[in-house]
């Protein structure tokens, strides 16, 4: 086991998780600023070159957890929580996909967050993907977005 530190926190218009889209067809599109700490500002050499980033972060307001979930994105049926992005986890880590606006020295500028203010980020990595969009499989998502036409 390891005890995660953060390398950060998150500034978000989001003060309470009602704020947060949540469900089909929800955008994510606010900025907010990921406000890296002085101790980790050299790690981010060079990621002013990507234009989107992979945010792994903390459910620090979670509570317990739930191996079955009800998503906002499929109402009144169930899935495991694996197959969801409920904060009710065993451990309550997250991700989120951000497009980098710039950089300005520890504190990245970003455009899609999906958190509450003062979130504690674990890490930071450039979005690279090797797998074709023909490829990809969207799941029960994919199943809720046809009932829903």
């Amino acid at each position: 086991m390891f005890t995660s530190r953060p390398i950060g926190f998150v500034s978000s218009p989001y003060k309470e998780t009602s704020q947060i889209p949540k469900g089909l067809g929800a955008k994510h599109d606010v900025d907010g600023v990921l406000k890296v700490l002085p101790e980790f500002e050299a790690g981010l050499l060079d990621i002013d070159g990507f234009s989107h980033l992979i945010v792994i972060w903390e459910f620090d307001r979670s509570v317990d957890f739930d191996l079955i979930a009800s998503p906002p994105a499929d109402p009144g049926r169930q899935h495991g929580v694996f197959a969801t992005r409920s904060p009710r986890r065993p451990n309550p880590i997250a991700l989120t996909t951000v497009e980098l606006l710039r950089r300005e020295g520890p504190d990245l500028h970003v455009r899609g967050v999906d958190m509450l203010d003062g979130t504690p980020i674990l890490d930071i990595k450039p979005y690279l993907s090797s797998v074709p969009e023909e490829k990809l499989r969207r799941g029960w998502l994919a199943e809720a977005e046809a009932r829903r036409k």
